[in-house]
């Protein structure tokens, strides 16, 4: 006979309603103190309902909250206050509530997308930028030319720009650079972890030649995925010439503002590798740190002529862009530290200690290490519509030590621009030293004492050099430095002669 349970009284729970009553319950603080925690605007209720607000204790400390009527007045106020932020914070709670959780992410992430493209991300200062009055470049496209021959070439050059464009977006689209062979996307250490260096490159390009699908495409990676918070070390001037000089350009001929800002926005991060003791900046740049370092090679921790020497163009701009006076500061400064220097026989050597301001090794090279330096001081010049009369001395006074030391003429007729070592001729002249001749011609222009003829002629032979030597060694002719020479030497000299075989090679 089995035992016979106590029967229950009228009052009681059963076991199952006493359980769902507590999960009842347990839900509701739940969601009370839910409501209270994690809903925005959450410290603005929590003080209002569990502490006393902070404007209130503010007012207790300075003796001005009492029992008068003004004190009660206000209070109603603070009470007042609470109570609409506790409506607004749970109206946005049930509008939470009722996304599902992929909305809720996406949500999330176009706030991050938002704040990003405002310039409001960590360490950005650009969100202040003056207004600018954009002015479009003159001729810059919508002009076709009437030479047949001419009109030709252009179609072919673009022809080649497509393939290359769409064979990187196929196959690297965001990587720094393709590989052609192995047809996959490469980032080189120059850029540390930061992306899409040939999109940012190729912008310039893809407005002038009038790509304008490809440059919208570019455009709206470089609004959606161009970041510099990073930990990451970069080299200041490779980012210099293929980042910032790519916004900028990318500004001066489309005016999108997303230029500007993403370019002074980087400017800003490598403002710090300027922290050394004469201002000369470091090779090497941390983009999150600050800490900046050179090449472990150059001459006892020197930094480099053709970098540092590289950066006068882009910031000059920078400071007119973003109205900060700092960029131009900067670059100016490496001015002073290089006039109040000795220079042996006039002469501009490749390395120079950041630290104590003096030369290292005694090399000079207007190629490799070198080359820029000089082509940024001409083009400074030019840049300032001829009235930087500190740049365009520099330049012409550098120019006449290099042909009085440097430039020599071998037994067989070619003019070359050798190298010098501690006072010693090194008489061999690197293809990246090709790019001399257009610069002479670009400058002779200009050249003190009426010596433009005499410029010119010194252009066109060390051209003809540059073309000797690819010829002779059965090397492709179609090397940047060659081509840019001779399409500088042939606009000046108005002559066919100097560049013919530049076009038979595209």
């Amino acid at each position: 006979v089995g035992l016979r349970s106590k029967s229950a009284s009228p009052t009681s729970f059963r076991l199952t309603e006493k359980f769902i009553l507590l999960l009842v319950f347990s839900g509701f603080i739940t969601l009370c103190f839910g409501a209270i925690f994690f809903l925005p605007d959450s410290s603005k209720l929590l003080s209002g309902v569990f502490f006393r607000s902070s404007s209130v204790e503010a007012e207790t400390r300075a003796g001005t909250v009492s029992d008068t009527s003004t004190g009660t007045g206000k209070d109603e106020k603070i009470l007042a206050k609470i109570r609409k932020d506790h409506e607004k914070a749970l109206l946005e709670a049930k509008d939470t509530l009722q996304k599902g959780a992929s909305e809720i992410k996406q949500d999330i992430k176009s706030d991050k997308e938002k704040l990003a493209l405002n310039g409001q991300g960590k360490g950005a200062k650009t969100d202040s930028l003056p207004f600018v009055q954009y002015e479009r470049p003159p001729g810059a496209t919508g002009h076709e030319p009437a030479d047949p021959d001419i009109k030709a070439k252009r179609a072919k050059i673009k022809e080649m720009m497509q393939f290359s464009w769409d064979n990187y977006k196929r196959y690297a689209w965001g990587s720094n650079e393709l590989r052609p062979v192995s047809k996959q996307g490469h980032s080189s250490n120059l850029f540390g972890s930061l992306k899409g260096a040939t999109i940012v490159d190729a912008l310039d390009t893809l407005y002038i030649m009038e790509m304008y699908d490809e440059f919208e495409a570019a455009t709206e990676w470089v609004e959606r995925n161009l970041d510099f918070n990073m930990n990451a070390e970069i080299s200041v001037f490779e980012v210099n010439i293929r980042f910032v000089g790519g916004l900028l350009s990318a500004y001066y001929l489309s005016g999108k503002e997303v230029f500007r800002r993403k370019a002074v926005e980087l400017g800003e991060k490598l403002l710090p590798a300027f922290k050394t003791p004469t201002g000369i900046p470091w090779a090497l740049l941390n983009l999150k740190s600050g800490i900046g370092r050179n090449w472990p090679w150059a001459s006892g921790g020197s930094s480099i002529l053709a970098e540092y020497g590289t950066l006068h163009l882009e910031f000059m701009h920078l400071s007119a862009l973003s109205g900060r006076p700092v960029f131009a500061e900067k670059v100016m400064n490496i001015r002073k530290v290089l006039n109040r220097l000795d220079k042996p026989q006039g002469l501009y050597p490749n390395y120079l200690n950041p630290n104590s301001g003096q030369w290292g090794q005694h090399h000079v090279s207007v190629g490799g290490l070198g080359d820029s330096f000089y082509e940024y001081l001409l083009k400074a010049w030019l840049m300032s519509d001829k009235t930087d009369e500190e740049g365009k001395k520099l330049y012409y006074d550098a120019l006449q030590a290099i042909e009085k030391n440097l430039i020599r003429k071998s037994s067989g007729g070619l003019t070359y621009i050798a190298e010098w070592k501690g006072g010693l001729l090194e008489h061999k002249m690197g293809h990246l030293t090709c790019f001399a001749g257009g610069m002479i011609a670009l400058g002779a222009d200009g050249a003190p004492d009426d010596k433009t003829g005499h410029q010119m002629e010194l252009a066109a032979e060390i051209t003809r050099t540059c073309h000797e030597s690819y010829t002779r060694t059965s090397e492709w002719e179609n090397c940047f430095e060659n081509v840019e020479t001779k399409m500088f030497v042939q606009h000046a000299l108005n002559t066919d002669n100097v560049i013919h075989f530049s076009t038979s090679v595209l």
